[in-house]
């Protein structure tokens, strides 16, 4: 067909979107900022609901693009425009592309759980986030504190950056709870002995098999669920914690000492999401993701003709939703270039 699509973003949507398009013959050139392909599944060793390795999506991702996806790593695209009847992107090298379409899969960022001082991540050492539980877990590192110690208690915090009117952050990021769920069971496989309590505003456990997976967490592994709210945490002089939780379903406060701390922080739109969205001219919406056109039936359209989104820069979705989203924004890109011919 010699049309070529810029894919900027080699996440899971874009490399979906990528092994889509050069099955239907485009010249594809899928831009990735990293050394290596993956976005954020790159750092997660197990994935909900079926603890399934996260590196086994990620080969999956890497056989679609083959060969025939050109991969251009450690490339940060630093503008993007409408030249003539193509776009162009340029790179922080000063390299330029062009290409008949231009397809934005720039992901998210993990909230800087930093924000909600009362949280002590940053103060306290034993206070983590899921991400860096996760990192733990993924290079098969012994579960301790920053002072070598098992952990007898610890406690999961929900919703840190989400649903969070005080941050500027109103919406559910969707996998936060269920990734709870998930890092619950794993700490109770890896240490039997340790309690472990995961405090949350409302459980939303949508995704099919996550209601199962959240009632194994209580029944086989002994985790314990308190519908409450962090509104303080404070180190004790041995380096545990001790937080401050209002319990919503008693109606009173509630005093826990836990050795550490885990923060379930949400995503937020990343950088480069910000940065494109604004050169090429695409609106975002109320919560900073970038805009389709609708969100119901044109979900990979812009307001710019031969600019298309596709992933987590337009919102929270699961591993398994980005993957569909990909797939739907290769051919809808397909087919506005079957018809328009040129940009």
């Amino acid at each position: 067909m010699n049309k070529r699509v810029l894919i900027v973003g080699a996440g899971i949507a874009g490399m979906e979107a990528a092994a889509g398009l050069s099955s239907l013959n485009y010249e594809v050139l899928l831009f990735e900022k990293d050394e290596k392909p993956g976005g954020h599944l790159k750092n997660w060793e197990r994935l909900f609901p079926t603890q399934r390795l996260g590196s086994e999506v990620l080969e999956f991702l890497e056989k679609g693009i083959g060969e025939t996806v050109k991969l251009i790593s450690n490339t940060n695209i630093i503008s993007a425009e409408k030249s003539d009847k193509n776009f162009k992107v340029v790179s922080d090298k000063g390299d330029v592309w062009y290409g008949d379409a231009l397809l934005i899969t720039t992901g998210y960022d993990l909230f800087e759980a930093r924000k909600k001082e009362e949280y002590g991540h940053g103060i306290y050492d034993n206070v983590f986030t899921s991400a860096e539980l996760e990192s733990l877990f993924l290079n098969k590192k012994e579960l301790l504190t920053h002072q070598n110690k098992k952990p007898a208690r610890i406690g999961f915090i929900h919703c840190v950056g989400s649903r969070d009117k005080k941050v500027g952050n109103v919406y559910c990021s969707k996998v936060c709870c269920v990734t709870a769920v998930k890092q619950a069971i794993e700490v109770r496989e890896k240490l039997p002995e340790c309690e472990v309590y995961c405090f949350y505003m409302d459980l939303r456990m949508y995704g099919m098999h996550f209601e199962e997976l959240y009632n194994e967490a209580q029944e086989k592994w002994g985790v314990t669920f308190i519908r409450g709210r962090l509104s303080e945490t404070a180190e004790n002089i041995d380096k545990s914690l001790q937080i401050k939780v209002e319990d919503t379903l008693l109606g009173r406060p509630l005093r826990m000492t836990v050795d550490m701390l885990v923060l379930m922080v949400g995503f937020v739109p990343s950088k480069s999401t910000t940065m494109l969205g604004k050169e090429v001219g695409i609106d975002f919406n109320s919560n900073g993701f970038l805009k389709t056109m609708d969100e119901h039936t044109s979900t990979n359209i812009t307001g710019k003709p031969g600019v298309f989104v596709a992933g987590t820069c337009t919102s929270p979705q699961t591993i398994t939703n980005t993957i569909i989203d990909g797939r739907s924004a290769a051919l809808t890109i397909h087919e506005w270039l079957s018809k328009s011919g040129t940009v």
